[in-house]
């Protein structure tokens, strides 16, 4: 059976920059994308968002970004990406969902259904959309009404006429309340009061709040998206939301589910319709757990003080997408030192094989 350089796991941002990098360095690999067509998670993302209302996509390396307009992200994104992998000769093989990644006397076996591959170091760039982050509340289960997760949110239209609770404090909590309070009834619940900026988000201000992702990782601790760390902002999109109401009528979390709404600790009670649980994702490394990378604190610590992207516990491993680099720029850089991680791997590899 071939053994492969490398293998990268995952085809969105990080996975496509990574794979362009290791090309340049001349390094035999694959791109293995569970995915049946290109665009990553970005192809899920619902109908309603567009390039306007997206954080920003980062451009590709040698390539350029997709402009700022109307048009649907879930389909001007997977284009981008689709013309991308062609014009860069990229070895993308889908669709291919990896199950784990084991250890065979020195060599890294990928797992996928039946098939299998062999190779010498593993980049992992699979993002987090797979592993949606739902918390459990006492009763959630008898509730009579529609509960979805930001995975499988549909669009504002579908919510019209219905009372809709959004829980959770970042970013995604913010843009569903500014396109459904207009439109509908809406309440907002969070676990920590919203912490709110004003100011202009500099790239000081941007390396700062990396920094703080980057210390999380450093030390093995689960990390924080550096989202979640930013401070929330309003957009203009917004602005409508903030004038009803929408962001200023924020509750803390209720105590239970019940069937036809939430109480709160002191008995209070509210009907709702639906519950839109905007509560994040957690990083997709499951299939990594053979390879025993967690620290005792529950994350994976990486290299350079958390700035780089090797498993500190096993240099063939590099993860792109995961802790500092969780957003399309920093996915990019990240691609770059991954692909020089590999190099390094594999010349450490070489050398142990030549001195022994």
């Amino acid at each position: 059976m071939q053994i492969m350089e490398s293998i990268v796991i995952g085809a969105g941002q990080a996975g496509l920059s990574t794979s362009f990098h290791l090309k340049r360095l001349g390094i035999e690999h694959i791109v293995l994308d569970s995915n049946s067509a290109p665009g990553g998670a970005w192809q899920h993302r619902w109908d309603a968002l567009t390039m306007h209302d997206v954080h920003g996509v980062a451009e590709l390396p040698g390539s350029t970004a997709p402009a700022r307009d109307a048009r649907r992200a879930n389909a001007v994104v997977p284009a981008s990406f689709a013309d991308y992998e062609r014009t860069q000769e990229l070895p993308v093989i889908r669709p291919v969902h990896v199950d784990r990644v084991t250890d065979d006397d020195g060599l890294l076996v990928v797992h996928a259904g039946a098939q299998e591959w062999r190779t010498r170091t593993i980049v992992n760039a699979t993002g987090t959309w797979t592993q949606p982050f739902l918390p459990h509340y006492a009763g959630m289960e008898t509730f009579v009404g529609e509960q979805l997760h930001t995975v499988d949110y549909p669009g504002p239209e579908h919510f019209r006429g219905k009372r809709v609770l959004v829980v959770g404090g970042g970013a995604s909590a913010v843009q569903f309340l500014g396109a459904l309070a207009p439109i509908t009834e809406t309440l907002w619940a969070t676990r920590r009061e919203p912490v709110w900026r004003d100011d202009d988000f500099t790239s000081e201000a941007g390396a700062a709040v990396v920094a703080l992702v980057e210390q999380r990782v450093a030390q093995g601790l689960p990390p924080q998206s550096v989202v979640s760390v930013t401070g929330l902002m309003l957009r203009p999109q917004e602005r409508e939301a903030e004038r009803l109401g929408a962001y200023a009528d924020r509750r803390p979390m209720f105590d239970r589910i019940e069937p036809d709404g939430v109480r709160w600790a002191d008995g209070s009670f509210e009907r709702v319709d639906v519950i839109l649980w905007a509560t994040g994702f957690r990083p997709a490394i499951g299939h990594l757990a053979p390879l025993h990378l967690r620290s005792d604190a529950g994350g994976i610590q990486l290299d350079r003080n958390g700035r780089g992207t090797t498993a500190m516990k096993d240099p063939r491993v590099q993860l792109v997408g995961y802790g500092p680099s969780a957003s399309t720029i920093g996915a990019n850089r990240a691609g770059r030192t991954a692909a020089k991680g590999v190099q390094r791997a594999l010349a450490a590899l070489s050398e142990r094989v030549t001195s022994g």
